[in-house]
């Protein structure tokens, strides 16, 4: 009876030492489970080689856990990317430094030089937005056979639906000049499509149309759209097509001009300065740099008055700035937009293009006169009044005579 319960007794006992034993080794097990997820999570987040060595690593960690736990698909690669650099450029929060997709960097980059490779047509959609063709008399596309009204299917490789935009088309369309393109278009009832392989011609942007001023013939006017590359020359022609019509006297218009290249700017200016300094400009960290009149230009004693707007900036307001300025013309019309920085255009892998503003421009005498506020015009005449009263102001001032 004894050694029964002695038994009985050590029993219980190496029993009650089992359970301890065994509720320790549970509870190690579970603190280990615990810590185990916790460090999984912790290399979840953060032993992601692409989060750790990344220059942006709560963005590289932010798009990891999007990536791979997100329920709805993904927009395609290119679409975040650019949604990332339009959120780096909207946070520097500096007005003109922008991100350009590649069309508009394309069709930009066109319009500054003045001319671009094309194959000579205009886009019509129809009410599905469908996109039809119109080959210009003499262009590359009628010589090949595209006709008026075939449908546009492909260019290139590119299938183009009625989602395409016309940006899209016209970059895809334009090229260097001398290089082919294939158009495949769809012709017929049916729209069986058709190939065709077009050689891109020159094709020029004048930056600059100009008239005789009706009533007016001896007043010439001159539209100045952009600063490009050419518009100094564009300028130089159009004057002496004038002259030769009869004008003694010209209007220089730059209103709903957005501007351009600088140095276009400073070299029209340069065209009606006898001498002087155009403007001044400076980069950060460098010194200033003058960009002077070296000799007087072909129309430097021409008559001449300057039409602005709110539209008119930067380049623009560079060529009108600088001949007020100097009091070589009177401006006429509302105050000027006021851009006086500029831009560099850094050309990214894909087409697109990063514009940074980088430098600070200023004509001597009217420094305090631009920034925020704009040109003010020596003859105040409000954009509502019409065209026609505008472009009547300008006239008789130009026609004024001294002492009047």
């Amino acid at each position: 009876m004894r050694q029964e319960s002695k038994v009985k007794s050590t029993f219980q006992r190496y029993s009650s030492v089992t359970l301890m034993v065994l509720f320790a080794i549970l509870q190690f097990l579970l603190i280990g489970v615990a810590f185990l997820g916790g460090f999984l999570y912790y290399q979840i987040r953060y032993d992601d080689p692409q989060v750790e060595n990344a220059q942006f690593p709560v963005l590289a960690e932010a798009f990891t856990l999007l990536e791979k736990n997100a329920y709805f698909e993904l927009p395609a690669t290119k679409t975040l990317e650019y949604g990332m650099i339009q959120g780096m450029i909207k946070s520097y929060d500096e007005p003109f430094t922008v991100f350009v997709e590649p069309p508009q960097h394309e069709l930009q980059t066109q319009k500054l030089q003045g001319k671009y490779g094309g194959v000579g047509i205009r886009l019509e959609r129809d009410a599905e937005n469908n996109v039809y063709l119109y080959p210009l008399p003499k262009s590359p596309a009628l010589a090949v056979g595209l006709k008026d009204g075939d449908r546009l299917l492909k260019i290139g490789d590119i299938e183009i639906s009625p989602k395409t935009t016309d940006d899209e088309i016209q970059a895809a369309i334009r090229g260097p000049v001398g290089q082919k393109v294939s158009i495949t278009i769809g012709r017929g009832p049916n729209f069986a499509p058709l190939v065709f392989t077009v050689n891109r011609d020159e094709v020029s942007l004048p930056s600059i149309t100009y008239n005789l001023v009706p009533d007016q013939p001896l007043v010439g006017i001159v539209h100045i759209h952009v600063i490009a590359n050419t518009t100094s020359d564009e300028v130089k022609n159009a004057i002496s097509s004038l002259q030769k019509l009869g004008a003694q006297s010209f209007i220089m218009d730059v209103r709903n001009n957005g501007g351009g290249l600088v140095e276009a700017g400073v070299d029209t200016a340069r065209l009606f300065l006898k001498s002087g300094v155009v403007i001044d400009e400076q980069y950060r960290g460098k010194p200033v740099k003058t960009y002077k009149v070296d000799r007087a230009g072909p129309f430097s004693e021409l008559p001449i008055v300057v039409l602005v707007n709110k539209g008119t900036a930067s380049a623009a307001e560079i060529f009108a700035g600088s001949l007020q300025g100097q009091k070589r013309a009177p401006i006429v019309g509302t105050n000027t937009y006021g851009k006086d920085t500029i831009q560099l255009v850094f050309n990214l892998s894909d087409g697109s293009s990063i514009h940074v503003t980088a430098a600070h421009w200023w004509i001597p005498g009217l420094e305090s006169k631009i920034t925020g506020q704009g040109l003010q015009p020596d003859i105040v005449v409000d954009e509502n009044a019409g065209d026609n009263l505008l472009i009547q102001a300008a006239v008789d001032e130009i026609l004024r005579k001294p002492g009047d």
